[in-house]
């Protein structure tokens, strides 16, 4: 085949991406792209659920531990990146699995986005970062609602990241945010991709995150993140813009008390699963597996495989 053919698996945080990535990755011999927004950043490893060496089971991972948690990383440093890769692996006849639950990193890959714009400035990103610490976060939407409607129904109040980012990209541009939303949906022709997302039955979903919190938790997570903190991580820093940082940063700052910070990290983290959930289904590129329907993560595979077939990509 002339083009580059990719393999995506998507879905929901806590549903089983990674195991299934693996085990895809070591039947058909080839390596993982990790397409998440914080597992590119050294440090941030029990707070993201970063694969672990024993996990790998000698697959070999791309994009992961690749910045500090002081840098920034934009989608389109992932797509380049991701491309070098992916250009790479096509050369040994290789199909890249791309693997992660960051929509926008996928897209950047399969959908022709325009990513060359003058809509970012650092200046007016402080500025509006400084409004919103002294005003809070009602008073970001109120003025994201008065320029830009859709973007203030699509983007979820929890987002302080995308809802800035949302108003810094009318400033700088004299756009709306929520046009951006409309033109990503051209293929890209340089590649040939197939896009499977894995859900399960919500509550049973929605059991996994909270016990994977608790994990988290017994793992060190209030630790990680104080070690980040004392070697000058803020919570202005891309990296802790995640769940399960933004919030252990709130308790250790004495914002939040214990408890309630935890109950807050469980359930942004449920409604996040959900919009990831939304963000899947709404996109008629992806085939959509319901992993309850199967036995094990081997059935899943057989069947992603059965498919690839079926298609002739492999």
């Amino acid at each position: 085949m002339n083009k580059p053919h990719i393999i995506i698996i998507a879905g929901p945080t806590a549903v089983g991406k990674t195991k299934t990535s693996i085990e895809l990755a070591k039947a058909l011999n080839t390596e993982i792209i990790s397409a998440d927004s914080i597992q590119i950043y050294r440090g941030c490893d029990i707070g993201s659920a970063k694969v672990t060496t024993e996990e790998m089971q000698g697959i070999k991972h791309h994009l992961i531990d690749i910045k500090e948690p002081y840098e920034n990383y934009s989608v389109k440093e992932y797509r380049e990146d991701a491309f070098n890769i992916i250009n790479e692996l096509h050369a040994k006849n290789k199909i890249p699995i791309v693997c992660g639950g960051t929509g926008f990193y996928i897209n950047s890959l399969i959908y022709d986005m325009n990513l060359d714009d003058n809509s970012q400035d650092d200046f007016v990103r402080e500025k509006i970062y400084e409004m919103y610490e002294e005003k809070g976060i009602d008073h970001i939407r109120d003025a994201l609602f008065y320029i830009d409607k859709k973007s203030f129904d699509r983007i979820n109040v929890n987002d302080t990241k995308r809802n800035i980012r949302a108003i810094e990209y009318f400033i700088c541009t004299g756009n709306k945010f929520s046009d951006t939303f409309n033109s990503i949906r051209e293929i890209n022709n340089n590649i040939t991709f197939s896009y499977y997302a894995l859900e399960m039955q919500r509550d049973l979903l929605y059991d996994r995150i909270n016990k994977r919190v608790d994990i988290m938790l017994e793992e060190g997570l209030i630790d990680e993140v104080k070690n980040l903190m004392s070697n000058g991580i803020t919570k202005e820093n891309q990296s802790m813009q995640a769940i399960g940082y933004k919030e252990i940063i709130k308790y250790l700052e004495g914002e939040w008390d214990y408890d309630f910070a935890i109950d807050k990290l469980k359930q942004f983290s449920r409604n996040y699963a959900k919009r990831q959930l939304t963000w899947f289904r709404n996109d008629s590129n992806v085939k959509m597996i319901d992993v309850n329907e199967f036995n094990n993560v081997s059935e899943v595979v057989k069947f992603i495989e059965s498919e690839e077939k079926n298609e002739g990509f492999l």
